[in-house]
C-alpha cells in the first residue's frame, strides 16, 4: 500500500517510513545521521520517531 500524502498529522508525523525516499531525506536531516544508521535506529526499535531518537541519542 503506497503512502497517501493528502492524509497527514500526527500519526504521519510520529512515523518514520524509511522506504519512502522523501522521508528518508528529512529524518537523516532531522536527525542528522546517515540513511543506514536510520533503517539500524527503526529495525531495532520500530518507526516510532520517539523511539528512535532515544535509541539515537538525540
Amino acid at each position: 500500500m503506497s503512502d497517501d500524502k493528502s492524509k497527514t498529522g500526527a500519526a504521519d508525523r510520529d512515523r518514520i517510513n524509511v522506504d519512502e525516499d522523501y522521508e528518508l531525506r528529512y529524518w537523516t536531516q532531522a536527525l542528522d545521521v546517515t540513511p543506514e544508521q536510520l533503517r539500524d535506529a527503526v529495525a531495532a526499535v520500530g518507526p516510532m520517531a520517539k523511539d528512535v531518537r532515544r535509541h539515537l541519542g538525540k
